[in-house]
């Protein structure tokens, strides 16, 4: 009822102007007449109706595309919800930047929770972009959520998110099997900072110690998910320990493989060498500058959706160690915008 009244609002502006444009037309003496200023009159109160015309639509477009805006954001917002900035000791902050323009919601995906086996996080990416990915971004956080907390070891958490994946696919795409895989990274931090990890497909992440950086790459992944059937047993890798101080920086390819006008790849680990070169510093501030650095690079218009994730261990969100964090100095303000307000 709400749709029909506003369409029948919608249309009645028009409706009286085209009335008035067809009863003048054939009503007043003067449209009929041939001569040059009447040719000019009638000239001009068409031209003022198709402009009125023009002018009302453009605005209902733009209204409607105002509320479609409002309503992606709030889907993302529920689906992709904002972080808590601490989880059990680490300090969290993340981002995430959509590929098409205009659009809040992207393919990328990422979640962190408190479990009794310790903090597990979630870094994925599915095939393509925007709000055609959405459903299964959907599908995969949804049992994320659920198993984190259910499962005893990341194996079971990947098993569940694989039959998950599967189920959404199939009612997605009755006719067959669709074309359609996500990477993604489990990662699992105790509470004495040991971290554990499976791979399907996803970049290694970095962990930030100090001023070094240094990618973790213990082992190869796995397929992407969805691609082939994982294996019974999944063995989970060791990624080290995370120190006092220490980050682990997650991340989608679309990070890394953002190219600028000349064709260039994104300097990432150049690019967080330069973020935590100097101390104190908080993990919005290396956010807030790799995001800037990525939007420098690809003049703010990436070609691919780009996450972002760091975790910081320590209650001092100082990345530079114990020492500042004994000092109780706070670090100094940075740049920690959101990269999804910086389009």
């Amino acid at each position: 009822m709400i749709r029909i009244r506003g369409r029948v609002r919608s249309l009645g502006l028009p409706t009286v102007w085209g009335a008035a444009a067809v009863t003048y037309k054939l009503a007043c003496p003067l449209a009929q007449e041939t001569g040059l200023e009447a040719r000019i009159v009638t000239s001009a109160v068409f031209f003022a109706v198709g402009t009125g015309l023009i002018l009302h639509v453009r605005q209902t477009l733009m209204r409607e595309l105002r509320q479609l805006r409002r309503v992606a954001g709030a889907a993302q917002s529920a689906l992709l919800r904002p972080l808590p900035s601490s989880v059990d000791g680490l300090d969290v902050a993340a981002a995430q930047l959509a590929a098409e323009h205009g659009a809040a919601i992207g393919g990328d995906l990422y979640e962190v929770v408190a479990t009794e086996s310790g903090v597990r996080a979630v870094m994925g990416d599915v095939r393509g972009h925007g709000i055609g990915a959405f459903g299964t971004v959907a599908a995969v956080l949804g049992c994320f959520r659920e198993a984190a907390h259910d499962e005893k070891d990341l194996g079971g958490v990947l098993h569940r998110l694989e039959r998950a994946l599967a189920r959404h696919l199939r009612q997605e795409h009755p006719a067959g099997a669709a074309e359609e895989f996500v990477t993604l990274l489990l990662v699992e931090i105790r509470a004495d900072g040991e971290m554990t990890a499976l791979n399907c497909g996803h970049p290694w992440p970095y962990r930030l110690s100090g001023t070094d950086v240094d990618q973790l790459a213990p082992a190869d992944p796995y397929p992407p998910l969805g691609l082939f059937p994982l294996p019974a047993e999944l063995p989970t890798v060791g990624l080290g320990y995370l120190g006092h101080g220490d980050a682990l920086f997650l991340f989608t390819d679309g990070a890394q493989d953002a190219r600028d006008s000349r064709g260039r790849f994104f300097p990432l680990p150049q690019a967080l060498t330069r973020a935590v070169a100097d101390a104190p510093f908080s993990s919005q501030t290396v956010l807030g500058r790799i995001s800037t650095a990525l939007l420098d690079h690809t003049r703010g218009a990436p070609a691919d959706d780009i996450a972002l994730m760091i975790l910081t261990k320590g209650g001092c969100t100082s990345l530079r160690g114990a020492g500042n964090c004994a000092t109780g100095q706070d670090a100094p303000a940075g740049d920690d915008t959101p990269l999804t307000q910086r389009r």
